[in-house]
């Protein structure tokens, strides 16, 4: 990991998606990783599941295509995403990013 950032409301950085009921709804992921490689990734941690976790990450998934997509056609970085339930977290206990992104595969998209 190069740098990190946590993101928040104020920042604007939102994806829009669709709840398990059928609301739209938008989603403020929880980091923003820049990695060794050059690439982005999409840090999504939770203390509970939720109903709309199959949503969200599906519609999380799209967004890095896309914007992977719109970025390397144009030089700029790769994007991919990972989601870190707390009770996975609890019982791997990663000690570094790399160790995060190969520990949680429910939901993993690599840049």
């Amino acid at each position: 990991m190069q740098a990190h950032a946590k993101s928040y409301l104020a920042a604007g950085f939102r994806i829009d998606c669709v709840r398990a009921n059928g609301e739209r709804s938008t989603c403020t992921p929880d980091f923003i990783v820049r990695g060794t490689a050059g690439g982005v990734w999409i840090v999504e941690t939770r203390g509970r599941e939720e109903l709309d976790l199959p949503q969200k990450m599906a519609r999380l998934k799209q967004s890095c295509a896309d914007a992977g997509a719109a970025g390397t056609a144009e030089g700029g970085p790769r994007c991919g995403f990972v989601h870190a339930g707390q009770k996975s977290f609890d019982l791997q206990e990663p000690q570094s990013f790399a160790g995060l992104v190969t520990s949680f595969r429910d939901y993993p998209q690599a840049p």
